[in-house]
């Protein structure tokens, strides 16, 4: 009997997947535990292994297609065996069409409708055209789009699979995607800089000459030649409209906006200048180089004249010239990502803050020792990074989040690590941090901020964070307060370390004093709790040796 194979809820988070790419075709033999396709959640790709037995009757979802939990996406059954009865009893879930489905009506076509492909977009098998649909996969957890910042492939090239054929910028870095199909590359959904949704079709792949419109919903097409002979027509369209418009102001005196307010500031008739510019337009030069004729000169004595009324000559202002310009760069998607990120967390969480000055004495001779023999150069953000571990350990009311209609407090420590790239900010986790000794941790901090500087992080890197820590010491910034990163109830801003006089034992000397801040979510942590956490990293980073007890 046939049996339905639904799409598997694969992380806690997951509402959806998409197929990846599909490892068993239709016609195949299927064990239980074979790899039959590669499913795309919302934290990682993931391998989806069959628990039933059979051949493979239908799939529901062509790769790249998005696809509800528990909806239908393959049967599996005899050889033969008819399965219709089986998607029959099993029609929700919201799978898209099935390839299937299409080949199932032979007898009800006609001549009309197959002369029709555009009506049946929705169904179409890419396998039957001999095609492969590439769409925008998901790179991270948060990726709503992805922008085309590179092709390395043209239409008309042959494509192999794990081919890298575009570079794309989302939210988090810009990542390779690969092609899972071979072929020639018969089709560019999407330009070099422009933007695609998740799911999008950015290009097909497939044999030449394949006709891929079918395969194109919502009406989009590749261009064609007609199409692409059509593009020169209408800027020849455009520059005549420019002429025209050229045309019409020649009546007026042609100047640039510089030279129209120098002449104004000047007093100069432009009637009166020659241009040197193309078409006679009059610039800069042409009336810094202008010498006034009569007429100009005989209107200066009734200019002056209420100056030698006045008691007092009118100071003289130099005239100082500049220029207005700027420069518009597109938002990238990291950016776009930070600032709808940061926007709900600052005004949806409500903030409070709570400083604290730490002696760092003992924290400045421990490290130069450490340094000694560590393997790798322990930094002080490696120390302030295993202090919070611990300190959390201690204050669980902090390592949580908050869940809408719950809290959930974290028994594991995962510290996210800010760092600074060009585009702006990622957020590298360092797992179970209070479990790792500083010259691990050390190691790990310098690995991710290498990965980051070369665009190498990978979405596992920067999901999962517990808590997170911001160091702007290394900048000069004495101390500052930082934007909880979601769904982290806290974060702590790290200063740079001053020398500034304290009082010890009734004296004042020299001292070494770094100022942490730290935010907290109002709705999980309360003024108290921030306070006593406080308290504890304090105590551990002036005793350093309490982090190795």
């Amino acid at each position: 009997m046939a049996e339905v194979v639904r799409m598997p809820k694969m992380s806690d988070t997951m509402t959806e997947g998409v197929i990846a790419k599909w490892h068993k075709k239709v016609g195949d033999k299927v064990s239980t535990g074979d790899l039959i396709a590669e499913v795309e959640t919302d934290k990682a790709t993931m391998d989806f292994e069959s628990y039933q037995e059979g051949t493979l009757l239908y799939i529901g979802a062509e790769e790249g297609s998005t696809v509800p939990i528990d909806a239908v996406i393959a049967v599996l059954g005899e050889e033969g065996e008819d399965y219709k009865s089986a998607l029959e009893g099993n029609s929700t879930g919201g799978a898209e069409k099935a390839p299937a489905n299409e080949a199932d009506k032979p007898e009800t076509k006609t001549p009309e409708s197959e002369s029709e492909p555009a009506s049946t977009d929705e169904g179409i098998d890419p396998e039957s055209v001999g095609a492969t649909v590439i769409r925008m996969p998901l790179l991270s957890d948060t990726m709503t789009e992805g922008v085309i910042a590179e092709w390395h492939k043209k239409v008309g090239d042959e494509i192999k699979s794990d081919d890298t054929l575009a570079d794309v910028e989302t939210d988090k870095a810009t990542m390779e995607v690969t092609a899972y199909a071979e072929g020639t590359l018969l089709y560019i959904g999407v330009e070099k800089g422009e933007a695609a949704k998740v799911n999008d079709v950015i290009a097909i792949v497939g044999k030449p000459g394949t006709d891929v419109q079918p395969l194109l919903k919502g009406g989009s097409k590749p261009k064609s030649a007609d199409a692409k002979a059509e593009e020169p027509k209408a800027e020849a369209r455009k520059e005549e409209v420019a002429t025209a418009t050229s045309s019409d102001a020649d009546s007026r005196v042609k100047a640039s906006p510089l030279a129209k307010k120098i002449a104004k500031d000047k007093g100069i008739d432009l009637s009166q200048v020659k241009g040197s510019a193309e078409g006679g337009r009059i610039v800069k030069k042409d009336i810094e180089s202008f010498s006034p004729g009569a007429k100009p000169q005989a209107a200066a004595p009734a200019t002056e004249a209420p100056a030698k009324d006045s008691k007092a000559a009118a100071p003289s202002i130099p005239q100082f010239i500049g220029e207005e310009k700027y420069t518009e760069k597109p938002v990238t998607q990291m950016r776009k990502t930070i600032g709808k990120r940061l926007s709900d967390s600052l005004f949806t969480a409500p903030h409070f803050y709570v400083t604290m000055s730490i002696d760092m004495d003992s924290a400045i001779a421990a490290r130069a020792k450490m340094n000694e023999f560590a393997p790798v150069k322990i930094s002080f953000n490696d120390i302030v990074i295993k202090a919070v571990a611990v300190a959390l350990k201690q204050h669980p009311n902090l390592n949580s989040s908050w869940r809408g209609d719950k809290i959930r407090y974290n028994e594991h420590v995962n510290i996210g690590v800010a760092v600074a790239v060009d585009e702006g900010l990622l957020v590298p986790v360092v797992r179970f941090a209070d479990g790792k000794s500083l010259s691990h941790i050390s190691a790990e901090v310098k690995d991710f901020a290498q990965k980051a500087k070369n665009k190498k992080l990978q979405p596992a890197d920067w999901e999962g964070s517990t808590f997170t820590i911001s160091n702007l010491g290394m900048f000069g910034v004495d101390e500052f307060t930082a934007i909880i990163n979601s769904p982290d109830a806290c974060i702590l801003a790290i200063g740079g370390i001053s020398q500034v006089p304290v009082v010890k034992n009734g004296a004042v000397v020299p001292g070494n004093v770094m100022k942490v801040t730290l935010s907290c979510d109002h709705r999980v942590v309360d003024g108290a709790q921030g306070a006593a956490f406080l308290q504890t990293l304090k105590a551990l980073i002036e005793e350093p040796v309490r982090l190795l007890v």
